[in-house]
């Protein structure tokens, strides 16, 4: 496979997986990170990185935007729940993305 098209599916794979994301509200952060390690904010983060390594001018705000598909507040006020005992608990000693 030649590299363009590693990096086409790549970025199409990327997208699949924001906009599940974005479809999935129901899915906190808090859980994703327990389960996987990394969660939307993560995901944000790793773009908002790559914008920066490529001399892109993006803020985190905009790099949020990016990936929940709205400003960070809105989508925390609409979906975001608080977190259970337990929920925190598990993320305390969970193994976080880096």
């Amino acid at each position: 496979m030649d590299d363009q098209t590693r990096l086409e599916l790549e970025a199409a794979a990327f997208r699949r997986l924001r906009d599940h994301l974005r479809d999935r509200t129901d899915v906190q952060n808090i859980d994703m990170m327990n389960l996987t390690g990394f969660c939307r904010n993560c995901l944000s983060r790793w773009y908002h990185e790559a914008a920066a390594e490529r001399g892109v001018d993006m803020d985190k705000d905009a790099a949020r935007e990016a990936v929940y598909g709205m400003p960070y507040a809105e989508w925390k006020a609409a979906y975001q729940r608080e977190a259970s005992a337990d929920q925190q608990a598990a993320f305390d000693t969970a193994p976080k993305a880096h």
